[in-house]
């Protein structure tokens, strides 16, 4: 009969991400991450703001950035369909938690991973930023990026938001 530390060496950990689309892409995050899945109402524009700056939506009376995911990765705006979501995380910065919406094509599943399934991200050239990429999951034939947050949302971006904040606030926006 196995002691209880002998059973925690053999227990695998087992962590849950979500997965969504960009393009033909998948992508992962970590679900802890994740505060809620939105259909995507009326955007206000930030003026003067970044390329992958969407804008920003009313969160039950508190203002949330919206990220373009697409054009932070380098890739083409999004294309609004009946699939397009936004998906709410939580990033830490300097001690401090903060929402922000992130645009997505679709999502498609909650994933139990065991952690021996995840796998280095590659070290070849890569079409993404690999400090983006926390490891490759394998599903089937394809590959799902298992996306580090924190690198992929600067501090940068946290100041545009925060500016977004006091321009709303003084009613220096519009809605798209």
């Amino acid at each position: 009969m196995r002691s209880i530390e002998e059973e925690q060496e053999h227990t695998e950990v087992v962590e849950s991400y979500l997965s969504f689309k960009l393009d033909d892409e998948f992508f992962a995050v970590d679900v802890k991450k994740v505060f809620e899945i939105l259909e995507v109402p009326a955007i206000t524009s930030i003026p003067l703001a970044p390329d992958y700056m969407a804008g920003v939506i009313n969160l039950r009376g508190k203002v949330l950035p919206l990220i373009d995911t697409k054009v932070k990765f380098g890739l083409d705006p999004i294309e609004f369909t009946v699939d397009t979501c936004i998906v709410v995380i939580e990033i830490e910065v300097e001690g401090e938690t903060l929402q922000m919406g992130t645009l997505v094509d679709s999502v498609l599943e909650v994933l139990d991973v065991p952690n021996s399934n995840i796998q280095p991200s590659p070290s070849i050239e890569a079409k993404y930023r690999l400090d983006f990429i926390l490891g490759m999951i394998r599903r089937d034939d394809d590959f799902i990026m298992l996306l580090n947050l924190d690198e992929v949302f600067s501090i940068q971006d946290v100041m545009y938001m925060q500016e977004a904040n006091e321009n709303l606030s003084s009613g220096e926006l519009t809605e798209k």
